[in-house]
């Protein structure tokens, strides 16, 4: 399985980005996705997660509102819209996938992980 995050990149207070996740060796028809982020010397933080029944989003609070996820299937790509964005966004950004039905924010139920993006907003 691999997952391959891309669309990061620098962008100013307020404005937007969309980061994509394309696998390989898996199907988001069949596995829920989630993206994460991670600054230095932190852990790495929940942002969103979709699970692949039903289309349920899970969102941290920081973001509701501001970034949605959503997936292709025919694709087989998953999409991380953030808008309104804020210099306290600034991260990588990973997305995951497993084969289960979740919108978990554990980082623990997620059993394949992209390399990562990295989403600048200047203040």
């Amino acid at each position: 399985v691999q997952l391959q995050a891309s669309g990061g990149g620098l962008v100013q207070a307020g404005g937007s980005l969309r980061l994509s996740c394309t696998a390989s060796g898996l199907t988001f028809s069949r596995s829920s996705v989630a993206w994460f982020r991670q600054t230095p010397g932190k852990e790495r933080a929940f942002v969103a997660a979709m699970r692949w029944r039903n289309d349920i989003a899970n969102y941290a609070d920081s973001v509701k509102g501001r970034f949605t996820i959503s997936r292709d299937v025919a694709k087989n790509t998953a999409y991380l819209q953030m808008n309104n964005l804020k210099p306290e966004d600034t991260a990588v950004y990973y997305c995951a996938a497993a084969t289960i039905s979740t919108t978990t924010p554990n980082t623990n139920s997620w059993t394949s992980w992209g390399q990562g993006t990295q989403v600048t907003v200047s203040s």
